[in-house]
């Protein structure tokens, strides 16, 4: 292989590997920010339940109707809260399969690269062993006809 198409070769498989690098990067910030995501709507929502059970015991004994009318404020505010964190979490999960594709595809360009380097390598010597073999047979023929010449 020619000194100019290895380092050809060589830039764009140092490129491929450079943006496969920060391709795992991304993957590993979409995976930390998704999990924290669905932490968040666990909590959340774990939260309403315990909400809703402490008003449903609080309402068997006796409640106003002012109570009443915050714990549903409340209630419906909470619900947005979990239904919006649930969305936050789906987005986060969305972005976590778009970069874990991003990083498969980056790891393939950078396996690409390096058969193709490793094929254009065994080319180049292959190139090599049949001008060295070449060489040899003119030599060899050379040697006969100088033998020849002399006897």
């Amino acid at each position: 292989m020619s000194a100019p198409a290895k380092d050809t070769l060589g830039l764009l498989l140092e490129r491929a590997e450079s943006e496969r690098d920060t391709a795992a990067q991304v993957l590993h910030a979409a995976c930390s920010q998704a999990q924290a995501a669905r932490a968040q709507h666990g909590e959340l929502s774990g939260y309403r339940q315990d909400y809703q059970q402490r008003w449903t015991d609080s309402f068997t004994q006796s409640a106003t109707m002012d109570i009443v009318g915050c714990y549903q404020s409340f209630g419906q505010r909470l619900n947005q809260a979990v239904d919006t964190q649930g969305r936050v979490a789906q987005h986060a999960d969305q972005r976590q399969d778009r970069a874990r594709e991003a990083l498969r595809l980056a790891e393939l360009r950078v396996a690409a690269l390096r058969q193709l380097i490793a094929r254009r390598q065994a080319e180049a010597a292959k190139l090599d062993q049949r001008r060295e073999q070449r060489a040899n047979d003119e030599f060899a023929a050379r040697a006969h006809l100088r033998r020849m010449a002399h006897a």
